[in-house]
């Protein structure tokens, strides 16, 4: 589509760039606007916030050279491509829910006050971080004849990302806005905390089952376990159900056993 949105001589801003900026500073203004709610200080919950980015984007990264790490790493192109990308997001998450630990510690703010403050937040930003990977032209789909599928055709798309041109795709990368979109208007309207981790829980569990769907449609190469049974992603979006299921379970018997 657009991977640059400006370019003047040598210099380009980048589409993807750009959405991430954007994404970054609308989800932590919803992140401090909860965390009054929450019983946290709002300045205390954006500094939480950016090393929750960092993490974030560390893991991103580094799932990425697990699943796709010879392609990236054979080449200096490849390695450029891989700076350039900005990573697997079950990698991101599973890094910034491990950074919490440690961060929140020193805070001392409680773990699951704060990733259920944070879950629409992290919904929202994700679905404009999409729009930067439909742009991009990154994480695209798969070949196919409906009225809605798209055509990229900018060279510098393939050439910095790989999509394929001139070819109808699966928009894959509005599919997963547009749920994330609905998951954070969702977890907003019906949020109803009635043990510790809940709206987590909802966004954890709802995000692993869009992706798991996603990931069918999906047509750029991420990896695959199984014996290609599924993707690499799939099997994660497997764990974050259950993960959700259990975080459920937990929590509501050690508040049951706490009443009791």
């Amino acid at each position: 589509m657009h991977p640059e949105l400006v370019r003047v001589g040598s210099f380009a801003l980048p589409s993807y760039g750009v959405a991430l900026v954007a994404a970054f500073v609308v989800a932590i203004g919803l992140l401090r606007r909860r965390a009054p709610a929450f019983g946290v200080a709002p300045d205390a919950a954006a500094d939480v916030a950016i090393w929750l980015l960092l993490s974030g984007l560390a893991g991103a990264k580094l799932l990425l050279l697990v699943v796709e790490g010879p392609r990236y790493l054979s080449s200096w192109d490849g390695f450029v491509e891989f700076l350039r990308s900005g990573g697997v997001f079950y990698g991101g998450l599973i890094g910034a829910v491990l950074a919490l630990a440690l961060v929140l510690r020193k805070r001392h703010i409680s773990f699951w006050t704060f990733v259920d403050m944070a879950a629409p937040a992290a919904a929202l930003g994700h679905a404009i971080g999409r729009i930067g990977c439909f742009l991009a032209g990154c994480c695209w789909g798969s070949s196919c004849a409906a009225p809605w599928a798209v055509t990229f055709t900018d060279p510098v798309a393939e050439r910095l990302v790989g999509v394929p041109l001139n070819v109808p795709l699966h928009p894959t990368q509005l599919y997963e806005s547009a749920g994330n979109l609905l998951i954070a208007g969702l977890l907003l309207k019906f949020e109803k905390r009635r043990y510790p981790g809940q709206t987590f829980a909802w966004y954890l569990g709802s995000y692993a089952l869009l992706r798991g769907t996603i990931e069918f449609f999906r047509g750029d190469p991420r990896g695959s376990v199984l014996d290609g049974a599924l993707s690499t992603s799939q099997l994660i979006a497997v764990g974050g159900v259950v993960a959700a299921f259990a975080i459920g379970w937990w929590n509501r018997k050690k508040r049951a056993d706490a009443s009791a």
